[in-house]
């Protein structure tokens, strides 16, 4: 039994050092989680809506904007965009990692106007009667082009107008069958129409260089129209220097924070001291892993969260480890006090960890950006230490004193 004990719990070590050193040195873990706007800088753009003719500004104006340009952002794939209004007509949106400002604002600040219209000036259809524009590649001619799918009443216009066409002019090459698509007044493309088309499905093609630019069109019309016309109050590229810094004395005071609380631990409650540091490095990794699977974004706030739930996991052993200490100067065994020591505690420490949840969780409902962020990390912090401190930090001790260390001085007795 002991040395089955001791055999396993050399065994754990092991994976959690080979482990780690693989994790660090192929940076699987930085490859996969995103930083901040305040951390690798990107663009702080600041845009108004003004009346026009067409599309006067209204009470709820800004909201239908700013739900239509965290589609767009939300489609290109930048992580934890910060989206707010700044009173009824200006929105502020920040990129991170966003390096071309002017780019971004192209695609964020396009109104996406899409209609067809025919030779002799009639409107087929328009963005409203579109349901979905996919781009992609032809595969025998290697042109890009977008594929535009219509809903049932686009469908029927579209279907109606071709058809008509195709009756009304028999030459198939004659002009007068050519459709024109236009994208904010630009034409895109004047196909001749060469059949009718009542599968509600069109293409644009013919105007890409390459597949990139088909995506960034086919995102604009995915997301739809903008309500309103908006001008630029304010682009800017935001450097990463104040970020960087920020980043490296946080790493700095991490850094130091986790020795320090490493050296207490062992110092003060010794050989459960140094279980919880390896539950503590465990807890580490999990909490990373789980950011990185999520591809998440890191924030300076997020670090905090991070930093601030390695100190609730370090609490939770904290509480653990006294009441052991108590079972064993009452008298009791060394597995009944440890037995006892984590059933007495789990109770304080659920409560308090339900506590900071519901708080983390009202952070998250009513914050926008990097207070959200701050909730994620605190929230998947609370519930990793959680299981390292109540179910890793158990088994470690369950199988240290199995393998047959039953000194009480060593468990700070």
């Amino acid at each position: 039994m002991r040395a089955r004990s001791l055999a396993v719990l050399i065994a754990i070590l092991l994976v959690i050092g080979i482990g780690g050193f693989l994790l660090i040195k192929y940076r699987v873990l930085q490859n996969n989680i995103n930083l901040g706007l305040d951390l690798q800088g990107g663009v702080h753009v600041v845009l108004e809506a003004v009346d026009t003719p067409e599309a006067p500004v209204k009470l709820d104006s800004i909201d239908r904007v700013k739900a239509v340009i965290e589609n767009r952002v939300n489609q290109t794939g930048v992580k934890e965009p910060l989206i707010q209004k700044e009173g009824t007509r200006r929105l502020i949106v920040e990129l991170a990692g966003v390096k071309d400002a002017e780019t971004a604002l192209e695609l964020i600040g396009r109104t996406a106007q899409l209609k067809f219209v025919t030779a002799d000036g009639r409107l087929v259809v328009t963005g409203q009667d579109l349901k979905d524009a996919q781009a992609s590649t032809d595969p025998t001619t290697n042109e890009p082009y977008v594929s535009l799918t219509f809903n049932s009443e686009g469908a029927k216009k579209f279907g109606a107008v071709t058809t008509e066409l195709v009756q009304k002019y028999p030459n198939p090459q004659d002009p007068k069958r050519a459709i024109a698509i236009y994208l904010d007044e630009n034409l895109l493309t004047n196909p001749i129409v060469k059949e009718a088309i009542t599968t509600g499905q069109a293409q644009i093609s013919g105007g890409y260089k390459n597949l990139e630019e088909a995506n960034k069109d086919a995102i604009l019309l995915r997301s739809g129209a903008l309500p309103v016309k908006l001008e630029k109050v304010a682009i800017q590229s935001v450097g990463p220097t104040l970020g960087k810094d920020s980043l490296d004395k946080s790493q700095k005071a991490g850094i130091i924070g986790i020795i320090a609380i490493l050296i207490f631990m062992v110092a003060y409650y010794r050989l459960p001291g140094l279980v919880a540091n390896v539950a503590m490095v465990v807890y580490m990794f999990i909490v990373l892993g789980v950011l990185a699977a999520l591809n998440a974004t890191l924030t300076l706030p997020g670090i905090a969260g991070f930093l601030l739930s390695i100190g609730m996991a370090v609490d939770a052993n904290v509480i653990i480890f006294e009441r052991l200490k108590e079972e064993i100067r009452e008298g009791n065994s060394l597995r009944r006090s440890v037995e006892a020591g984590f059933s007495r505690a789990f109770t304080t420490i659920f409560d308090a960890n339900a506590t900071t949840l519901i708080a983390a969780a009202i952070l998250y409902y009513f914050g926008t950006g990097a207070i959200r962020g701050f909730a994620v990390t605190l929230s998947i912090g609370i519930l990793a230490s959680m299981f390292t401190a109540i179910t890793f930090t158990r088994w470690l001790l369950r199988l240290v004193v199995d393998s047959g260390i039953r000194n009480t001085k060593l468990y700070g007795a």
